[in-house]
């Protein structure tokens, strides 16, 4: 039920943008669905605007499987001319995403963590350093890897509920945030506030979350995406190549850095993760999540 001008690209990632033209004489591509269609993705070609809907319930975590979805998408869009920005948001209620899924760190073997990790890294390299302008509508709560996914994009808008709440709140889970978790956060809302909010695992509600930078602005639900179109054609009036210089020179140095120490940084989350103590805490953690459920 597609409007008029808008593909929907959620279906089939090969047949996608000019990669669905049909030469002759050769048969059609393969068609894969993805994985299992955890992201809804729109493109607008009259606006050039893509739409990202995260649909993994019940609170989008970062799965091995979404990640990969998000990278392939994200890479899709990068690579069609016809797309100049992307908007995020969630198509569960209540949730942008909880962040990293704990069940990928429970109880795997080192080459499970391994790959989770690289995927992780993965989007979050392909995020922080896209071309196009991204814009997070975060229409509810955004802890842990959620929150970096909000803060890796250019503009953040915030549904304006105090239920709400966003954060890096690992150290709760007796985890540590990475060192490239800690520059985006850095980088968005400054030293004292960043370290603080760290050490203590905070999540931050919509009204704090503002009052810290944490998000640009904040605006009733039925509004989000009307406001979030509204920034994306603030932000594309401008000339691609002058805005895209401009992000790779503010953000090169914390992605050059994480290219640097990829390798180093996953041997560092196998060993810490596989720790007896850390493995303990993330089962108490599941098992309490559970008894939530209940």
């Amino acid at each position: 039920s597609a409007s008029p001008g808008v593909r929907p690209l959620s279906r089939c990632p090969l047949a996608w943008g000019r990669a669905a033209l049909q030469l002759p004489g050769l048969p059609l591509a393969p068609c894969r669905a993805f994985s299992n269609n955890k992201i809804l993705v729109e493109l607008d070609e009259s606006s050039g605007v893509a739409t990202m809907k995260f649909k993994s319930p019940p609170v989008n975590s970062l799965s091995l499987d979404f990640l990969t979805e998000f990278c392939i998408s994200l890479e899709k869009l990068e690579n069609d001319r016809a797309c100049r920005g992307v908007i995020f948001a969630s198509a569960v209620p209540k949730i942008f995403s909880s962040g990293l899924d704990i069940t990928e760190m429970c109880g795997k073997s080192t080459e499970h963590y391994a790959e989770f990790w690289r995927a992780v890294q993965e989007m979050w390299l392909r995020l922080y350093g896209s071309n196009m302008v991204t814009v997070a509508a975060v229409n509810g709560s955004s802890p842990a890897g959620g929150c970096l996914v909000a803060l890796s994009c250019d503009y953040r808008i915030m549904v304006e509920n105090p239920k709400f709440s966003m954060g890096l709140n690992e150290a709760q889970l007796g985890i540590v945030a990475p060192f490239w978790f800690k520059d985006t956060f850095v980088n968005v809302v400054g030293h004292r506030i960043a370290e603080r909010s760290l050490q203590l695992g905070s999540l931050h509600p919509a009204p704090e979350a503002l009052k810290f930078g944490l998000v640009d602005e904040l605006v009733p639900e039925e509004k989000l995406q009307e406001k979030a179109e509204a920034v994306m054609a603030q932000w594309l009036a401008l000339p691609d190549h002058a805005r895209q210089l401009t992000k790779s020179m503010m953000r090169k140095a914390v992605l050059d850095r994480m290219v640097a120490h990829r390798e180093e940084d996953i041997q560092n989350f196998i060993s810490f993760i596989s720790k007896e103590s850390i493995q303990k805490s993330l089962r108490m953690y599941m098992e309490m999540l559970k008894k939530k459920k209940s």
